[in-house]
């Protein structure tokens, strides 16, 4: 046990071995999801958010030991959200046509998603640090982090509620968009993207190729309006 103890005491303050266990959680979360044919409520994310959150209340851990060796995987979010340039290039033909509803549907979009949420916790009472890390939930979380550490936030709780709004995103859209029968493609992908960031665009590159690229351009339009806009809106709310 002694032996046991020290291996771990070794172990656990190697970023390696929290990288490890992040990869590890994602790919057993990704074989569930498929055993279980992709269902929106088995969302990779989510059960390897809950893998990891087990692990890391088992071993006392703590989410800085955490996150010094698993942000390698932070870094990668940039690559990534760069990628998805791809799949816009190679349907740009039908992107041109739906200019003007991306337009009004991002100009909308936007403006909701930090009102609505900055709103409710305004008249519930909530500090203005709240506040702050709740208006960018819904943008990638490299960005929405940098905007709440720069307006006073606390990244680290801007984190956790940009993950649950993905994780919320993802398995609502697809049944949502269902029940408002609403079969257009660009339409879904686009309203995933916008709400809920990178893990409603991978849930769409999962339905369709369309919706995942219209995703993506959501995603990335939102955090640059959201970087502008969070500031002048939260200066209405006298924050």
């Amino acid at each position: 046990m002694t032996q046991t103890a020290s291996l771990w005491v070794y172990l656990s303050t190697s970023p390696l071995l929290w990288l490890t266990l992040t990869l590890s959680a994602y790919v057993i979360a990704d074989a569930v999801a498929r055993r279980f044919g992709r269902h929106p409520l088995a969302n990779p994310v989510m059960i390897a958010v809950a893998l990891l959150s087990a692990v890391l209340a088992m071993t006392g851990t703590d989410y800085r030991t955490f996150f010094d060796g698993a942000q390698f995987v932070h870094f990668l979010l940039g690559p990534a959200t760069v990628a998805l340039a791809i799949p816009l290039y190679e349907n740009r033909r039908i992107v041109r046509r739906s200019l003007l509803p991306i337009a009004v549907s991002l100009a909308v979009g936007s403006v909701v998603a930090v009102v609505s949420a900055v709103g409710i916790a305004w008249a519930l009472g909530a500090p203005p640090s709240l506040l702050v890390a709740i208006a960018p939930k819904s943008v990638t979380a490299g960005i929405a982090m940098g905007i709440a550490q720069e307006l006073g936030g606390e990244p680290s709780l801007t984190a956790a509620l940009v993950i649950l709004t993905g994780i919320l995103g993802a398995i609502m859209v697809t049944p949502l968009m269902n029940l408002l029968r609403i079969r257009d493609f660009r339409a879904r992908g686009f309203a995933a993207g916008l709400a809920s960031h990178g893990i409603g665009t991978a849930r769409a590159f999962q339905v369709d190729p369309v919706a995942g690229t219209f995703a993506g351009i959501a995603m990335g339009l939102n955090a640059l309006l959201t970087a502008i806009l969070v500031p002048l809106l939260l200066r209405a709310f006298g924050l």
